[in-house]
């Protein structure tokens, strides 16, 4: 069994799935994954997340406002409040994200650390997003003691040195379709090296689908297809990613 450890099924067009998300996790289950962890990038959202996630037992929850969306400033009372929910397992996403808005890079430092207080309070790992902050996202874990509750760096892109600091820190890395890229010699790269008791994988769905799906809408279903994709990067069987991934997550999440 597999475990799509970021998607955003809220954010699917489900005019491709006749309408009814029942069919995204159908197919999911019909590829033999088991578990999703649906990721809210804004709290606005958040309440509608949950009620459209609601049917589907297999589908886990994670509150948080991605680092991208700073039209507000994080309320700490409110993001505590909408996380108080068992069936929210982590805190994100969150993060930094200086290739598309440096310009809020005040604002998402600050977003940061206000979801990683949360997170400690509640005791749930973080779900975090970094893309040309390296430096800065690995000084706010520090300083702000997210290494207490952990988590994952999600749809890894950075290097390889960036990946052993966040090990270090006891935080996994997932990897998403990119993975999969032409392009992404270098992410293979890190995706070898990672040991086997702290990797994942995920689609990030409704965006970057795998080959051989690349250029349509990404679905839970699809992360077969990184699982694949890895298993001839580490030289390992796709049951065997199936299983390490699972046994991580599970691990991770107390589940």
């Amino acid at each position: 069994m597999f475990i799509d450890s970021h998607c955003h099924l809220d954010r699917l067009n489900l005019s491709l799935y006749e309408g009814d998300l029942s069919n995204v996790v159908q197919a999911a289950s019909d590829a033999k994954v088991d578990k999703l962890l649906c990721v809210s990038v804004t709290l606005k959202d958040f309440p509608s997340m949950v009620e459209k996630t609601k049917p589907f037992d297999n589908v886990l929850l994670s509150c948080g406002m991605h680092p991208l969306n700073q039209d507000d400033i994080v309320d700490s009372t409110e993001l505590h409040a909408l996380a108080d929910n068992p069936n929210v397992i982590a805190i994100g996403e969150t993060g930094l994200d200086y290739h598309y808005a440096p310009e809020t890079k005040a604002l998402q430092l600050d977003s940061f650390k206000k979801h990683i207080e949360v997170a400690k309070k509640l005791k749930k790992p973080l779900i975090i997003h970094t893309r040309a902050a390296q430096d800065d996202t690995l000084a706010m874990l520090c300083s702000a003691r997210a290494d207490e509750v952990g988590g994952i760096l999600h749809c890894f892109t950075e290097t390889w040195e960036m990946a052993e600091q966040a090990l270090a820190l006891g935080f996994y890395i997932s990897f998403s379709g990119i993975v999969t890229f032409k392009n992404a010699t270098a992410l293979r790269e890190v995706a070898k090296r990672v040991p086997d008791d702290k990797f994942l994988i995920e689609t990030d769905s409704p965006y970057l689908a795998p080959v051989p799906h690349r250029g349509k809408e990404n679905q839970p279903a699809y992360v077969v297809e990184v699982a694949k994709h890895l298993a001839s990067i580490r030289g390992q069987s796709v049951e065997t990613i199936a299983k390490l991934s699972s046994d991580n997550f599970n691990r991770l999440f107390n589940l």
